[in-house]
């Protein structure tokens, strides 16, 4: 366990949906973990003038919504103790000013300082150049860090502008880039389970595996998120954030040690070597398309367009690519990742498929797949032949199964590992700047293609498997969506 120094979290945004539903359970729970430094303040930042008590009446209200079987009291007045409320109205033109002076009572707020800036995207830029204004990002003294949530820039321009105001005042290593997704247990256990294993990193390479499929998909849609979904899509939302990093995570190279600057630096040089995806051939490595009306649980739902209420848009709800990474690891490797909203199951998992074996009986002998479950299930699974028994030689793949999570394991949210993180000073689980600039080089390009191509957009009936049509991205006849990890037929 890592020693923690004392430290205030100030949190922008505080009365936002997510600080209500995870940030503020999330810190609780840490605290009734034991995880928290003993002196360790919470000042949430709003708009409007709230007393204490109200703040504290309406943490309560949060917490009782988040732990439907109560809670420990005394952790409750131990972390209900820790914190504060403080207004910032958007016209008030001292208001950070005023914010200096209540984080200046030291014997309240120790002076370690971690922003947590849950606004707009809009405002991540203004935020820090407000408290460097006052001198609050300044470390002579004490540490200061700054987490931005996503998106880092809509796009590749917009990023390395963000990046160039806010370097203005913050050092890289004070910037905390968060993708909650890189707080997933299962998503952290794919570096151990690849290197910590005789048995996984020696054919973990172009000689063994065929290829390598991450799947992310939902069986929800964009609900009342319409005009936000239309400006962003699939491949924005999903894929340039945290489908490229399950990526990074199941191709990088061992890093020296499991230090912040030992994974990044792997993580980066993975996403630099793949290959930029050629828009000239571009309907051979890319494809989108969006759901129609179907039914979702025996329930019949509307299609995108539907609810969108514009037959117009272009903007896909199901986008899949296909990806070289250049170097000698991964050379000629095909990597398919996809994305879908409104599809028959909703899971997150990463399917290896490894080549023919050496010995071949009959024509229906299937290939070895190792599939890893992020969610929602975390397990491993590996499919091998093994003989039917009886008198004729035939074979049939049987499942090696294991669960990563057993009966009594802690289960921890990615945001509570996330903010004990940044509180330790760990940035290895938030993305370095090189990491994001490398994600939007690779799909600008695709972004851009898309969006000027205005012919009506692939259909597909909500509650189906993918579209037939998006096997167009695969490099052999044999290849296949695989889905579910259940064996059973031909475990398409």
């Amino acid at each position: 366990m890592k020693q923690i120094d004392p430290c205030t979290l100030v949190l922008f945004g505080a009365s936002g949906n997510l600080s209500r539903v995870k940030l503020m359970p999330g810190l609780f729970r840490l605290d009734a973990l034991g995880r928290l430094p003993e002196k360790m303040a919470i000042l949430s930042v709003g708009r409007g003038a709230v007393s204490r008590e109200a703040w504290h009446a309406d943490i309560k209200g949060m917490l009782d919504a988040k732990f439907k079987k109560g809670y420990d009291q005394k952790v409750f007045e131990r972390f209900i103790a820790r914190n504060h409320y403080h207004a910032n109205p958007p016209t008030d033109p001292q208001a950070f000013e005023r914010l200096k002076d209540t984080l200046s009572d030291e014997k309240t707020f120790p002076q370690n300082l971690a922003y947590f800036l849950s606004v707009r995207p809009s405002d991540f830029a203004p935020v820090v150049d407000q408290l460097a204004s006052v001198d609050l990002l300044n470390e002579e003294k004490y540490w200061r860090r700054v987490v931005i949530e996503k998106p880092f820039g809509t796009d590749l321009p917009s990023a390395k502008a963000l990046q160039a105001s806010i370097t203005r005042h913050l050092k890289e290593s004070q910037i905390y880039r968060i993708d909650h997704y890189l707080g997933k247990s299962a998503l952290q256990n794919i570096l151990l389970q690849r290197f910590a294993n005789t048995v996984l990193e020696p054919i973990w390479n172009k000689d063994y595996i065929d290829h390598v499929q991450i799947t992310n998909t939902e069986m929800l849609g964009v609900g009342d998120r319409t005009q936000f979904y239309d400006a962003t899509g699939a491949l924005r939302d999903m894929i340039q954030s945290h489908v490229l990093q399950t990526l990074a995570l199941t191709a990088m190279e061992m890093p020296k040690d499991l230090s912040p600057e030992g994974i990044r630096t792997e993580k980066i040089k993975v996403l630099e070597a793949i290959r930029p995806i050629p828009v000239n051939a571009l309907e051979k490595h890319a494809f989108r398309a969006q759901y129609a009306a179907g039914e979702i649980n025996g329930e019949k739902v509307p299609g995108y367009l539907e609810e969108l209420g514009n037959a117009d848009s272009v903007v896909e709800t199901y986008a899949a690519l296909k990806l070289f990474i250049d170097n000698p690891r991964w050379q000629g490797v095909p990597f398919y990742i996809r994305t879908a909203k409104r599809l028959h199951e909703a899971d997150t998992r990463i399917a290896i498929r490894f080549k023919k074996a050496p010995m071949q009986i009959g024509s229906g002998q299937q290939q070895n797949w190792l599939i890893i479950g992020i969610q929602p299930r975390e397990c491993i699974k590996m499919e091998i032949q093994s003989k039917i028994p009886g008198l004729d030689i035939r074979t049939r793949s049987i499942q090696l199964d294991a669960a990563n999570r057993q009966d009594g394991d802690e289960t921890v949210d990615a945001y509570e590992a996330l903010l004990l993180n940044l509180m330790e000073g760990d940035n290895s689980q938030y993305l370095h700047i090189s990491e994001v600039e490398a994600q939007w080089r690779l799909v600008d390009p695709v972004i851009e293609a898309w969006a000027k191509d205005r012919k009506p957009v692939h259909q597909y009936p909500a509650g189906s498997r993918d579209p037939e049509a998006s096997k167009v991205i695969f490099e052999a006849e044999d290849q296949f969506w695989r889905y579910s990890i259940e064996l059973g037929g031909d475990a398409e």
